[in-house]
């Protein structure tokens, strides 16, 4: 009886620290903001004006020029702030940001379309190990799953986020 409790033991923690690996613990500066370069398909994670981390990301299926409707594959440009984390998303795990703004739901109303929504940073689709391609995302931004997971940890609801051209 004593052998299979322990055997129990082991099994369970071993269990529990592969849930675990997957949301890691930052103590280091806090990030003051996001900056997203689309041009050059880099990210970075700063504290002021010191890059803490730096990522290369693959953006929307058509990555030229700020998103304006649902369903057009393009990446935000523009000021905006983190404003929720999934934890049990598609894509390993993501964090979202209030995309569609006031602005980018004026412009769309105005056309008579939807500015569509659910921009996240967000790792690499769970059904399969890697895209296939670059900029494969309907808009968001897509990093490897282990840079996600740093991201995750160290992005807070509320930091800035600004996507250059």
């Amino acid at each position: 009886m004593r052998v299979l409790s322990l055997i129990l033991a082991v099994v369970m923690a071993f269990a529990l620290s592969g849930c675990a690996s997957k949301f890691k613990v930052y103590n280091g500066p806090e990030v003051t903001q996001v900056l997203v370069y689309k041009s050059d398909r880099k990210m970075y994670l700063m504290h002021g004006n010191q890059v803490l981390e730096s990522y290369n990301i693959d953006l929307g299926f058509a990555p030229v020029g700020h998103k304006q409707f649902q369903g057009d594959g393009k990446t935000p440009e523009g000021t905006y702030r983190i404003d929720r984390r999934n934890p049990n998303s598609e894509f390993h795990l993501s964090v979202g940001i209030n995309y569609p703004n006031t602005t980018d739901v004026a412009f769309a109303t105005s056309q008579g379309k939807n500015p569509g929504g659910d921009i996240f940073f967000h790792g690499q689709p769970n059904r399969f190990k890697k895209a296939s391609r670059r900029d494969w995302t309907a808009g968001c931004i897509a990093v490897k799953n282990a840079e996600m997971e740093d991201i995750y940890a160290m992005v807070k609801d509320g930091t800035i986020v600004t996507i250059y051209p």
